[in-house]
């Protein structure tokens, strides 16, 4: 079964430092029809301004993700991490017992644009924690790679729940095919370009839940970027 979460139907908050869109309720936006799915808690498209961004503030028992898809984010937090985040790199930081951090936009010209992900975790009072890694387009162009896990395995950052989160860079007509364990759903979000999927058509900022399948094909209408995430 596949349900479809247009990108035209999200939260919306404008400020004039931040455009944002919300596929799950976040902050002012409330639906209590778009809440997570499974594990998948937040993704939030971001626009932000040159040299702006989001001022120190703390969080915790969160899996943050983030994925930046044009310029470069500085990132600071109170582990002592203070790492730029550019495009094909994931940033992964456990909130776990409270951790603080900013998010800054790194140009003093160019927007940066970004997905911000929080899945659950697990267990509640981890340790916190950092890691960022790059992704290559060699690597995920036309093909699934990897790109976080709860074992690390080839190396993806590592997440504290039952959940992978796979990337694909999708040239025009191309199509890449993904296997599902038994019980385990899909969310598929088209952060670039269109993808046709079981039928239907999805364009950037788009999204489809996909259960009760053995496996699911995507294929690329125009180039697109997709990120896949196989959920318990």
């Amino acid at each position: 079964m596949i349900v479809v979460r247009r990108g035209a139907e999200r939260g919306h908050a404008s400020h004039d430092w931040l455009e944002s869109f919300h596929t799950f309720s976040f902050a002012d936006y409330y639906d209590p029809s778009h809440m997570g799915f499974r594990s998948l808690r937040v993704i939030n498209e971001d626009y932000v301004q040159p040299a702006r961004g989001f001022a120190p503030h703390s969080h915790r028992d969160m899996e943050i993700v983030t994925y930046v898809l044009d310029g470069a984010l500085q990132h600071r937090d109170s582990m002592g991490n203070g790492e730029i985040v550019r495009p094909g790199e994931v940033q992964r930081m456990t909130a776990g017992t409270g951790v603080t951090h900013s998010e800054l936009n790194a140009s003093q010209s160019e927007l940066v644009h970004l997905l911000q992900i929080w899945i659950l975790p697990d267990r509640p009072d981890l340790e916190p924690s950092y890691e960022q890694t790059a992704f290559p387009d060699t690597d995920h162009r036309n093909a699934l790679v990897l790109a976080a896990s709860r074992d690390g395995r080839r190396g993806s950052v590592t997440i504290h729940q039952d959940a992978e989160l796979h990337l694909a860079r999708l040239d025009t007509g191309r199509s890449v095919t993904h296997a599902l364990g038994p019980g385990r759903g899909v969310w598929v979000h088209v952060a670039r370009g269109a993808i046709e999927l079981g039928g239907e058509k999805l364009s950037a900022g788009d999204a489809a839940a996909v259960t009760d399948a053995r496996s699911l094909t995507l294929t690329a209408q125009e180039r697109a970027d997709v990120l896949l995430f196989d959920l318990a």
